[in-house]
């Protein structure tokens, strides 16, 4: 074979392999307005700080795996010390349910190991013997199609009415059965996850089978990923998805661990910790879980969510390597019970059902997104979506519950449909 054959075949193979990669490169090379997408991104979101929706934010864009705009604005706090950097690393709140134990339950699934239409009580023992729960499909959980109760407060328990912490659940200073840390000089005993379970499992459950939000079982979702899996949660994610995606700052309790990108902060908390919630988890039943669940207390970058939810785009595939099925990830990410106006996958969040008709200011998301298309939002201000039609990914982080959860102008404003509208509308511009 002539050298001019053996170049042409590693240059074919090197253009294969960096196009299943992202990558950095210009709106131009996907057919996308440059001009209109800055000009037009750079006013909703410099208008929302100025009107304090946050006061920083970043958003990832990807086209056709090339990231076509990454850019931040303002600052951690108002206080306007410290810039948004492209690599700070942000509390994902909700977004944590589908960035951490959804893929490994898919990937359970895959492997036939779980069975999404039989009873969430095979998996969750416990339930075998509550009347109310014991028949209620891993399918209708998944997609909050079961009636169970939206969210338990937690906290209740732990703390008096004088709102100072019970002694028997907390402490100040670690110690053997005080190992699970909530914050700085906060441990929380080890056995009151149990306590959690033992109030997840007798709560109530309506027998209205509708949508109704609800981030109880994932609570429950990392024992039980454990328990199939004979692998540590945490150690799952990081051996399946996280290291092999090269997504290293996605993880659990990043106090504990050195990171040289900056945290952004969440909220000035007055009423438990009486701090600023930074490098700890800000949903408190997350909290006091250690930080480790799978309803909240995942924290990453923008770029490494990017990754995972470009192999989302993919349908499991990214950089030579399947990580979930096809099958198993078109199953997943389409709507499970339209007939009830149900517009949820299983864990992922969908477009309204007809969406595509209503204003900007009624869609979620952007109209334009297709019906194909997935993701979930975060408390704190974070979003991520995918959408394999127009193989575009969008990721927007912001710590809008700074300095208190009572700022809600990026809903009240409607920012982050607004803003990924811009790359829909890009799209037709350079038609």
């Amino acid at each position: 074979m002539n050298k001019s054959i053996l170049f042409l075949i590693f240059s074919l193979l090197s253009f294969f392999l960096q196009a299943q990669k992202l990558r950095y490169g210009n709106p131009s090379e996907v057919q996308m307005d440059s001009t209109f997408i800055h000009t037009k991104v750079d006013s909703i979101l410099t208008d929302a700080i100025h009107k304090k929706a946050f006061p920083g934010v970043q958003v990832l864009v990807a086209k056709k795996h090339k990231i076509i705009f990454h850019k931040a604005y303002g600052y951690h706090t108002y206080d306007s010390l410290q810039k948004v950097q492209l690599n700070d690393i942000y509390d994902l709140a909700s977004v944590t349910k589908i960035i951490g134990p959804l893929p490994a339950i898919m990937k359970l699934y895959d492997e036939g190991k779980i069975d999404i239409n039989a009873p969430f009580s095979n998996y969750w023992k416990p339930w075998k013997s509550r009347t109310n729960k014991k028949d209620l499909s891993f399918k209708e959980i998944l997609a909050h199609q079961a009636g169970l109760v939206p969210y338990i407060v937690f906290l209740s328990d732990v703390l008096q009415k004088n709102k100072k912490p019970k002694t028997r659940f907390v402490k100040s200073e670690s110690s053997n059965r005080f190992t699970s840390q909530a914050f700085d000089g906060i441990y929380i005993k080890d056995r009151f996850k149990n306590k959690m379970y033992r109030i997840i499992n007798r709560s109530k459950v309506s027998e209205i089978k509708k949508y109704k939000y609800s981030g109880l079982s994932f609570l429950l979702y990392p024992k039980m990923i454990s328990d199939i899996s004979g692998t540590n949660y945490t150690e799952y994610l990081q051996q399946n998805f996280y290291q092999p995606l090269t997504a290293s700052t996605l993880g659990f309790t990043p106090k504990k661990k050195a990171f040289n990108n900056a945290i952004v902060p969440t909220e000035v908390d007055s009423f438990w910790r009486k701090s600023l919630t930074k490098d700890w988890v800000h949903d408190e039943n997350a909290a006091l879980m250690g930080g480790i669940s799978g309803n909240a207390g995942l924290f990453g970058s923008a770029m490494d969510l990017a990754k995972i939810m470009q192999m989302y785009c993919n349908y499991g595939y990214y950089d030579m390597k399947q990580y979930i099925s096809e099958r198993t990830l078109k199953e997943f990410t389409k709507v499970q019970f339209p007939n009830n106006g149900n517009r949820r996958g299983l864990g992922f969040d969908k477009p309204l059902i007809g969406n595509d008709t209503l204003p900007i200011n009624k869609a979620y998301p952007a109209p334009e997104v297709s019906p194909k298309s997935f993701g979930h939002s975060g408390f704190t201000g974070t979003f991520v979506w995918a959408d394999p039609e127009h193989e575009l990914v969008f990721i927007f982080l912001s710590n809008r519950v700074y300095p208190n959860r009572s700022h809600r102008n990026i809903y009240n404003l409607n920012i982050r449909p607004k803003v990924q509208q811009v790359f829909y509308q890009a799209m037709n511009k350079s038609k």
